[in-house]
């Protein structure tokens, strides 16, 4: 009952989350920026004034699916934002350009981030192999309780981990974005509100998935763990 618990009540916040930063973007893109820059143009510019001229800048599809991708090194922008001329699409073309910079600077928080990557993907697979097959019988596969347990625990602990080191990763992008637009007048004072608050809302939806992790790990503890003399 605990874990579905912490289902509902993060899914509900993460609804929530998700919701509000939608209606933020939505608002704010609405509003033209007095620059009248797009948001490609803001990303080469910002490129640019960081020496970093090997990255190239995309249009991909979909809402909200921007990102910088370290292999290819290509800043991934959605339609809005790459053509958007707004405080919104701002905010998201430099946040990513953000992580450019910090790929670029070997940044200490995305490099463990980068390095976790395949290990937090084969904890999901192995994760999943495992759960499916308790559900099945885990003792009739030969699995045990104990090493269940610490299969779960320690394939979660990796996702967490995971999650916890992409918020300094995330609220740093967003720090460099935003002084970087601020000093380089890309945006008047309430369009720099405007952008903040923008992702402040972005970076809430990394605050949840970190907590959510979090609470299932401290929950996965508790039943294989929990209970022992």
């Amino acid at each position: 009952m605990f874990l579905i618990l912490i289902v509902v009540v993060f899914g509900i916040l993460g609804f929530v989350v998700s919701n509000k930063l939608k209606s933020k973007f939505k608002k704010y893109s609405k509003i033209p920026l007095q620059a009248n820059l797009s948001g490609k143009e803001i990303a080469e510019l910002m490129l640019a004034d960081n020496n970093i001229y090997d990255v190239k800048v995309n249009c991909v599809e979909g809402q909200l699916t921007d990102h910088y991708n370290p292999a290819n090194k290509t800043v991934n922008l959605s339609p809005d934002v790459y053509y958007g001329r707004n405080a919104a699409a701002t905010a998201v073309s430099a946040h990513e350009c953000g992580h450019a910079v910090q790929h670029a600077t070997a940044y200490s928080w995305l490099q463990l981030r980068s390095a976790l990557v395949p290990v937090q993907n084969a904890s999901g697979k192995i994760l999943n192999i495992v759960l499916i097959a308790s559900l099945l019988g885990g003792y009739a596969l030969g699995l045990n309780y104990d090493l269940i347990g610490f299969i779960v625990v320690g394939a979660y602990s990796v996702m967490t981990l995971f999650t916890l080191v992409t918020l300094p990763v995330e609220f740093d992008a967003s720090n460099r974005a935003l002084a970087w637009v601020n000093q380089r007048n890309i945006v008047t004072k309430s369009e720099y509100g405007m952008s903040k608050d923008a992702l402040k809302w972005a970076a809430m939806t990394y605050v949840v998935a970190a907590l959510a992790s979090l609470a299932t790990l401290a929950y996965y503890i508790f039943i294989f763990f929990g209970n022992r003399d």
